[in-house]
């Protein structure tokens, strides 16, 4: 019997273990990713390690998430990670060029190696056929480190994609379809493999867009196969050299199948206060939105904002609603200005945030007390927006836009003819916000603010911890109950001492 995708690149990296499903392996890691959030502590634990230099193939630092500067604790983690970068041989992406997991894919992404980030949407990395994990930063530091990743070797689900989307319909609509049918849960200690024709029909964004989502249901990574389409994708960031083909062997077997038609999939919205609550944008229909979010990691490549740009263009939104658009990367927000299509998106009255992941993680645009905001986001848990009483609905740009113009739920369907939109056969390709590690980082000084903490030391783990139980939580407790998001809790992610006194607040 022949191994799929999963499996092989498993297979190939594999360090430790046995490829037994739910016992332990380790695999060698390639390439890490970090953003400024928890990436941090990754670094002050790293320091604590004793290397001189990085271990991976490439690692790299982005700033995506903690940019809004209301004090210096920000731009002081920023000097931080910008100083470490250098020092230990690790690639730094700057404020302003764009979310980690949108630039990874475009730049740095590589079919078939594996990828460890410290986000949980690391596995965006799928759409182009690497094995891509979100772990903590402890994990990933030791990958740095030149030490493998230790698992449970995942179960295997095949996802077979058959058909294709109808007009109006997108990937948005495919994942929240898969979340619907599997839950929140339904992919705890799996791997999601897409095959099938319908996966020839869906782009390299398409794809992202659908492993991005993935880690909504809880799984250890999504994967696509590396084909035509994916070479196309990077032949178009210039990147072609690093394509190969990848594929499961024609008698690849998993150890669940699920099938999808793609004809039958219509426009779907994830209701308040989980991505799998999901419904039929036709059922809701004319609910009341006050805020709409068009970007984060799922939803803001240059073909997501080019399809809203069309909906929008010559229209101006609800007076009652506001809409704001973030674009995934500079790279997007630059082709977008360069084709004047951000001018069709400003002309509407949408506002323009940065290439960041602003709201997505409640840095800003808090929607208004007891309102509804829709968003293209992939997460809704309740608070997350930083308005306790506003109800989060997840949709796909086309959802955004339509609803934008209207003011309540609407349907794409319901605009009239649809106006399909190609991939660009070349990407505006400047990497001048990459700034690449020194050849020797010994004479680096690391730049430290006051609010950043020394990993605290601790003695070795014993064989057998006891302690009282502090608390009892109810079922499907997210990271956000554990420790919130937004701009007043995310700038102490580098405090271990006083981020402990946030844990579980409401």
């Amino acid at each position: 019997m022949g191994l799929n995708l999963a499996q092989k690149i498993i297979e190939k990296h594999l360090v430790e273990g046995q490829m037994i499903p739910g016992q332990e392996i380790g695999i060698r890691i390639d390439q890490t990713l970090t953003q400024d959030a928890t990436g941090t502590m990754a670094y002050l634990q790293f320091e604590c390690m004793g290397k001189e230099r990085v271990q991976t193939e490439l690692s790299v630092s982005y700033i995506d998430h903690n940019t809004l500067q209301s004090g210096f604790e920000n731009a002081d983690d920023h000097r931080y990670l910008q100083s470490v970068a250098a020092k230990y041989g690790v690639h730094f992406s700057r404020p302003g060029n764009g979310i980690c997991h949108q630039v990874h894919l475009e730049r740095f992404g590589i079919p078939g190696k594996t990828l460890l980030g410290s986000d949980s949407h690391t596995p965006t990395g799928g759409g182009i056929g690497m094995l891509a994990i979100g772990a903590g930063g402890l994990s990933v530091a030791a990958a740095m480190a030149g030490m493998p990743f230790y698992m449970k070797m995942p179960y295997i689900v095949g996802i077979e994609l058959i058909g294709k989307l109808n007009p109006w319909v997108t990937a948005k609509d495919i994942i929240l379809e898969v979340l619907k049918l599997l839950s929140v849960k339904g992919g705890v200690g799996k791997v999601m493999e897409y095959y099938g024709s319908g996966v020839e029909t869906l782009t390299v964004p398409q794809r992202a867009t659908v492993t991005n989502m993935g880690a909504e249901l809880g799984a250890t990574s999504s994967v696509f196969p590396s084909d035509d389409k994916t070479l196309e994708f990077m032949k178009a960031q210039k990147r072609e050299g690093d394509w190969q083909e990848l594929k499961p062997d024609s008698d690849a077997a998993y150890d669940e199948v699920v099938q999808i038609n793609l004809s039958l999939i219509e426009p779907l919205v994830a209701c308040p206060d989980s991505p799998d609550n999901v419904k039929t944008v036709r059922e809701l229909a004319g609910l009341k939105i006050h805020q709409v979010a068009i970007g984060s990691c799922t939803n803001s490549s240059y073909s997501d904002l080019v399809k809203t740009a069309n909906i929008l263009k010559g229209k101006k939104i609800d007076a009652a609603v506001s809409l704001v658009i973030s674009p995934g990367s500079r790279q997007v927000m630059e082709m977008l200005a360069r084709d004047g299509v951000l001018a069709d998106i400003i002309s509407s009255g949408a506002r323009i945030l940065e290439t960041t992941c602003g709201p997505c993680i409640g840095m800003g645009q808090a929607p208004p007390s007891g309102s509804a905001t829709l968003r293209s986001f992939n997460r809704n848990f309740k608070g997350r927006s930083g308005t306790k009483d506003a109800g989060i609905y997840l949709a796909s740009p086309e959802v955004c836009a339509a609803t934008a113009l209207c003011g309540v739920l609407t349907d794409p369907r319901d605009l009239g003819d649809f106006e399909p939109v190609n991939e660009p056969d070349r990407y505006l390709v400047d990497d001048g916000m990459i700034i690449p590690p020194v050849s020797d980082g010994g004479a680096v000084d690391i730049l430290r603010g006051p609010n950043i903490a020394p990993c605290p030391q601790r003695e070795s783990l014993q064989a057998s911890i006891a302690g009282k139980v502090l608390i009892k939580v109810a079922d499907n407790i997210t990271t956000d109950h554990i420790l919130p998001g937004g701009a007043k809790v995310l700038p102490y992610r580098s405090n271990i001492p006083r981020i402990a006194d946030l844990f579980f607040q409401e």
